[in-house]
């Protein structure tokens, strides 16, 4: 019996995320674009901070996952879903099971937040906790023996489509303030909040300039697009952004993202912390560490933004307390230092 109702070739185009945008208004709250005059007169142009951490479930993930969920067909609710994420993706999905009448398993690495994976199980998911290098082997054979759906992180026609409203709002957003994006950074993994993305201001702002952003380490993307097809990583290696530390390159994101994406940044985890806490600082937001990349990426004067406008992602704040508390208490935020 087949797992999805759409070719696993099929591409999502605006069309669909339009429809997703309409499908998940009743589920997902529009998170705010916010703005610092301080950081503004720093660093030179205008930046603007897309809070997806605000979302319900705590990331941008909620979207694809009410989009997916609520796709379903009857027998396939009754049949139930599995996710394998590090955490956020397996969030959104276990919360939209339970509201919508339907059961999850979630596979989960071991490395995964105790935080993350605690909030999994009180939405009502079965969580499996595997060597990271098994997460997918064993998703796909949970699928198989429990003739379930498995709904990946990224490489899902209706989860790119789901992300792809945060560019539809932020798009809306940005005019309500006057603004033309010039540039927009987004977190990356395994491509779907980049792909998304890029369909959702096609329209709106086609002359945005989208970056994806990734862990020093686990630079999929990059290495994807300057081979010219889909690179998965080896395991092994460590970073602090355990949101965006995957090991695979999603094939839908990767076709989408492929032509158009104007290219990669890549941050330490350092520079990850010091976003976190400028993130806490300026706006009182918390986040975790995957999830300030794409900040980090501007504090760290990684791309200019003197003269232009600059959207970033916030995408995540499920982060165990107390890797947060300690990061935030390891020093100020070092704003503007050369």
């Amino acid at each position: 019996m087949p797992f999805s109702t759409v070719p696993t070739t099929s591409l999502p185009t605006l069309h669909d995320v339009e429809a997703a945008a309409r499908r998940i208004g009743k589920y997902c709250i529009e998170t705010p674009l916010l703005e610092s005059p301080y950081l503004n007169q720093k660093y030179g142009g205008r930046l603007l901070l897309k809070a997806e951490s605000l979302q319900v479930t705590g990331s941008f993930k909620l979207r694809g996952a009410v989009n997916r969920v609520g796709s379903l067909t009857d027998d396939e609710r009754r049949r139930g879903v599995v996710a394998r994420s590090s955490g956020n993706h397996g969030l959104a999905i276990a919360y939209c099971a339970g509201l919508m009448g339907t059961s999850a398993v979630v596979v989960v690495p071991e490395t995964a937040p105790a935080a993350k994976a605690e909030r999994i199980a009180a939405y009502g998911a079965r969580v499996v906790k595997v060597p990271m290098k098994d997460l997918a082997d064993v998703a796909a054979e949970i699928t198989r023996r429990e003739d379930r759906v498995l709904i990946p992180p990224a490489d899902d026609f209706w989860v790119v489509a789901g992300a792809g409203t945060v560019a539809l709002e932020m798009a809306e957003q940005a005019a309500r303030l006057n603004a033309q994006i010039d540039v927009l950074l987004t977190c990356c993994s395994g491509g779907g909040l980049t792909a998304g993305c890029l369909l959702g201001l096609s329209k709106a702002s086609p002359s945005t300039k989208v970056y994806g952003v990734e862990a020093v380490g686990f630079e999929k993307m990059a290495k994807s697009l300057a081979a010219g097809k889909r690179i998965n990583l080896a395991p092994g290696g460590h970073s602090i952004c355990d949101a965006i530390s995957g090991l695979y390159m999603a094939e839908i994101p990767f076709e989408i993202i492929r032509p158009d994406l104007a290219g990669t940044l890549a941050v330490t985890d350092d520079e990850a912390k010091e976003a976190m806490r400028v993130a806490f600082s300026e706006f009182g937001l918390a986040l975790e560490p995957g999830s300030a990349v794409a900040l980090a990426a501007v504090l760290a004067r990684k791309i200019p933004l003197e003269g232009r406008t600059f959207a970033v992602t916030l995408s995540g704040r499920n982060v165990d307390l107390d890797l947060a508390g300690a990061i935030l208490a390891s020093g100020e935020p070092t704003v503007g230092r050369a």
